[in-house]
């Protein structure tokens, strides 16, 4: 899904770099059965499992190496602060953050979670339901969600389009965040990009009126079909009088990702659209 690499919000304490440097050792991978998961408590491998219809996805998921610090906080931290998006029930997301008042934005694919946890340190005023697949990431964010005491960040495992169709009531997101998606840049892949017609009408479904949706990519075609896209769907209307890309706002951090993106002469496109009040 998403590639977002931005420094944390705040500093690790002096011996976090050590552990999180270090990968799990290997006799506990060679001693675990080949069924078995790595964190029993934890992430399920496809927590949708086969009770929903297989379709193309716009993601792939990403089995790299989890390190020693990123287990440590899926073990602790994913009965508190995560959720495996299996389709089978309604979200209470007042009862998820405990704060029934508290606005949600759903940001869907957040890599590492850096600049995820910095909107979040940013905005406690905010929930932020961080949505991905890739398992480091997901210890990553709640690794740093515990350091930095971010209490409005929940992790969700899974499917993203099922999430917001079975488990989201509508109206119940104060906002959606998609940072750079995967673009699928070949021709014959462009039906794999999250962001057309069918995404856009099931998200306005469950924005509230008002509600922001906010993309961003360095990958300039897609930039383009988003634009034509975005501006085509009727519950959706642009916010820069111009009908165009707009800059990049204040509460989006420029990420790490981001940052070598320009260097290579990337150019960023940010787009800021609000559901209708119909």
């Amino acid at each position: 899904m998403s590639e977002n690499h931005a420094s944390p919000s705040a500093p690790a304490s002096a011996a976090a770099p050590a552990a999180e440097a270090a990968t799990v050792p290997a006799p506990a991978q060679q001693t675990r059965g080949r069924r078995e998961p790595m964190f029993p408590d934890g992430p399920a491998p496809d927590p949708a499992g086969s009770h929903h219809e297989r379709r193309i996805r716009s993601f792939q998921p990403r089995r790299s190496r989890v390190t020693t610090g990123q287990g440590e906080a899926l073990r602790r931290l994913w009965p508190k602060w995560g959720l495996d998006i299996d389709g089978l029930s309604k979200l209470d997301l007042g009862e998820l953050f405990g704060d029934p008042e508290l606005p949600v934005v759903l940001e869907i694919g957040f890599g590492m979670g850096e600049a995820t946890a910095e909107m979040a340190a940013a905005d406690p005023g905010t929930g932020i339901l961080a949505c991905d697949v890739h398992t480091p990431g997901q210890g990553n964010l709640l690794g740093l969600a515990e350091r930095n005491g971010l209490n409005n960040v929940r992790v969700a495992n899974g499917d993203a389009i099922i999430l917001l169709r079975e488990m989201l009531t509508p109206d119940s997101l104060a906002g959606l965040r998609v940072y750079f998606p995967d673009p699928w840049p070949k021709k014959r892949h462009h039906k794999r990009r999250l962001i057309q017609p069918e995404f856009l009408e099931l998200a306005a479904t469950r924005l509230a009126p008002g509600a922001l949706l906010h993309c961003a990519t360095d990958w300039e075609p897609y930039a383009e079909q988003m634009l034509e896209v975005l501006s085509a769907a009727p519950d959706f209307e642009n916010t820069q009088a111009d009908g165009g890309f707009a800059p990049r706002p204040e509460f989006r951090p420029l990420t790490r990702f981001e940052g070598q993106g320009l260097d290579k002469g990337h150019v960023v496109h940010d787009l800021l659209f609000r559901r209708r009040a119909h």
